[in-house]
């Protein structure tokens, strides 16, 4: 497996999990908006891997995305999941 599509699945599972509606908000305010902070630099990791092996890069950008507008409350809990399925559906077609 790629490490392009490692990190789609890795990325993909952890927006599924912020986009949990009490479960996410509690990491994400928990943490104190870190969470989004990390999933950034994750997702512009993964975009940059995915441009140097040459792969889909619409997860990521749309993850990218999704981590600026996530503060908004109930929009970044629906872009989350949004995200997610894109990553994990890209990360499933590239097998």
């Amino acid at each position: 497996m790629d490490l392009s599509n490692t990190m789609k699945w890795l990325t993909g599972a952890f927006e599924l999990l912020l986009g949990i509606p009490l479960l996410g908000a509690s990491i994400v305010l928990g943490f104190g908006y870190g969470p989004l902070g990390i999933m950034l630099i994750l997702h512009i990791i993964t975009l940059l891997i995915c441009r140097r092996e040459m792969t889909g890069t619409t997860g990521s950008i749309f993850g990218i995305v999704t981590s600026i507008i996530a503060v908004i409350p109930f929009v970044g809990m629906v872009m989350h999941l949004i995200t997610g399925c894109i990553l994990l559906i890209d990360a499933a077609r590239s097998r």
